[in-house]
């Protein structure tokens, strides 16, 4: 009787299709399932796979996590708490986030939440890409949209590479990029570079001609020294930081919505927030109390008051940051300990 009356009540409701199977929409179809909503999530590849990503999620709440229903998955990851940063090989800084971070890596969370969203009745179909749809119900969250922008993104693990804290973040001349460890020894290895179109590798991963070029070169020969995950190296390029140019009649989430840069920490806490904030609006439209319409304005409004302090407080934080003639004033900071860390973490969460 009770199997009867969920099957009734799934056949009442209206699906949702979600493009992309990354964090916020493998999240989000989990949190649409465990309200009854009928759920199919396309991923254009296929699990597991490696992704360019930082691992590092801070900001996220506890409540978040538990309203989506995947806090368990969080329970046994690594806490990162201790930030080390550095420019030209020495550390300028070392602090403590006000909040434990979490750190994982997409190859490993990505495959468990698929299988949570499939042990749940949702529908995944791998190699499913899939085109932006302009009929009601359709929720975009296939990550970055190609565009013409100045950056790259590159990603490795690699193993044998002791830290010099839980996150150790590196400033180069024209670009950062953040180590930390992930599960299984492995350490995550990322960075956002301008892209150079001379660079070329031959015999080496397209990240340690970068990392040269940023005058990085005593972290260079620590990562030569270590063992690289075979199909771990990635990149990604052509994408612009900030907001991105809305999907008209779709709701976007996670990178498809904005991107906040790096070194924040927070892109992957983005991605969850979005998801939870998309819930409510979306299960009212499956059950009929609202139109597509009206999920779409609440979810854009909502994502704005969420988000949009954050993002611009982080855009404006990485121009400085990258910017040639604010490198002494940010040296002498740091070293008379006059920069407000715990300012800008709030500023860039919330």
């Amino acid at each position: 009787m009770a199997g009867s009356l969920s099957q009734y009540m799934a056949q009442e409701m209206k699906q949702i299709r979600l493009v992309g199977g990354g964090l916020a929409g493998l999240a989000l179809g989990i949190a649409l399932r465990r309200h009854g909503v009928p759920v199919v999530v396309h991923e254009a590849l296929s699990y597991p796979r490696h992704r360019v990503c930082g691992e590092f999620i801070s900001g996220v709440s506890e409540q978040t996590l538990a309203s989506l229903g995947i806090a368990p998955f969080f329970a046994q990851v690594a806490r990162p708490q201790e930030v080390s940063w550095c420019h030209a090989e020495r550390e300028w800084a070392r602090f403590r986030l006000p909040e434990a971070a979490y750190a994982v890596s997409r190859f490993h969370l990505d495959q468990v939440l698929c299988e949570e969203l499939r042990a749940l009745g949702g529908e995944v179909r791998e190699k499913s890409r899939q085109v932006p749809q302009t009929e009601a119900g359709w929720v975009w969250s296939a990550g970055r949209r190609p565009t013409q922008g100045p950056w790259i993104g590159l990603k490795a693990h690699v193993r044998d590479v002791s830290l010099r804290a839980g996150l150790e973040m590196h400033l180069g001349t024209d670009g950062y990029v953040g180590l930390v460890e992930v599960e299984d020894g492995w350490v995550n290895v990322c960075g956002l570079f301008r892209s150079d179109s001379s660079i070329r590798a031959k015999d080496e991963p397209l990240l340690l001609p970068y990392l040269r070029r940023e005058g990085l070169m005593n972290l260079t020969e620590r990562l030569q020294q270590g063992t690289w995950r075979e199909g771990s190296v990635s990149a990604v390029a052509g994408f612009r930081l900030g907001g991105q140019p809305p999907l008209a009649n779709l709701i976007s989430l996670g990178d498809a919505h904005s991107i906040i840069p790096p070194f924040t920490g927070n892109g992957m806490s983005m991605a969850l927030e979005a998801a939870a904030l998309a819930v409510e609006p979306l299960v009212d439209y499956a059950q009929g109390r609202c139109d597509w319409s009206q999920a779409q304005q609440t979810m854009a409004a909502a994502a704005q008051r969420k988000f949009g302090r954050r993002l611009g407080w982080a855009l404006a934080c990485q121009h400085l940051l990258l910017a040639p003639w604010f490198r002494r004033p940010l040296e002498i900071l740091s070293q008379q300990q006059l920069l407000p860390f715990h300012t800008l973490f709030t500023l860039t969460r919330r």
